[in-house]
């Protein structure tokens, strides 16, 4: 009976990350809604789940604000040069799709081969951001890289984050009701999480430097990281 009732056993290890996982993801999902700031809030996510992922946490909204912060120039340029290319791909789909001749099924495919670039770049674009300090071009191309020379990781990490999608199409009104619930709560946060575990694991790879114990945990981030 003591082992249920001490707080460092496993179910309450477990109910502690489920409460810290909603909470992040309220202060995300708020830090969105002004569109602009969508680049920083992404960047501070991953951010908070990196950490997560290797118990170094400490203060989940002051970990998430210290990172908004710090990186909210480049998070921002990052996000409208995304939002703009989402744009255009998502306009020239559009075109393109309306084309009835042997050029417009290529050029359908050549926009979608570019569209699965462009979900493989973003996979990696806010947690390189949020673990590294590089220029934005940099930042741009070691998101390029990582996610061809890491493409099983980048498939899995794809497919996690399309699960949201998946609840679009779940028959059962009922289990589909739970499912959004779940989701409005922790969904984004969720999911930086579950990716959190192998971005770790890739980033490891490019981290030159071990940083020392005396410096602080809480620094925006780690080493360049130059592919």
């Amino acid at each position: 009976m003591d082992k249920f009732f001490n707080m460092d056993n496993k179910f309450f290890n477990f109910m502690g990350r489920l409460a810290d996982l909603c909470l992040l993801n309220i202060i995300f999902v708020i830090c969105c809604i002004p569109v602009v700031t969508i680049g920083a809030s992404l960047t501070a996510l991953h951010y908070v789940t990196l950490k997560m992922v290797r118990n170094e946490e400490s203060y989940i909204v002051r970990s998430f604000f210290k990172s908004f912060k710090q990186n909210f120039k480049q998070a921002t340029i990052i996000n409208i040069i995304m939002l703009l290319l989402g744009g255009l791909l998502y306009l020239d789909l559009n075109i393109v799709n309306q084309m009835k001749n042997t050029m417009g099924h290529i050029l359908f495919v050549i926009f979608i081969v570019f569209i699965i670039v462009y979900v493989m770049v973003f996979t990696y674009l806010y947690p390189s951001l949020a673990k590294f300090y590089n220029t934005i071009r940099q930042t741009f191309l070691n998101a390029l890289l990582m996610s061809i020379l890491h493409l099983p990781y980048t498939v899995l990490m794809v497919l996690i984050s399309a699960v949201p999608f998946a609840i679009l199409v779940v028959p059962n009104a009922a289990i589909q009701s739970i499912l959004l619930f779940i989701f409005i709560f922790m969904g984004f946060s969720l999911i930086a999480f579950v990716n959190g575990h192998f971005l770790v694991k890739i980033f490891d790879n490019y981290i030159k430097n071990e940083p020392d114990e005396n410096t602080d945990q809480e620094s925006s981030s780690d080493t360049p990281a130059v592919l």
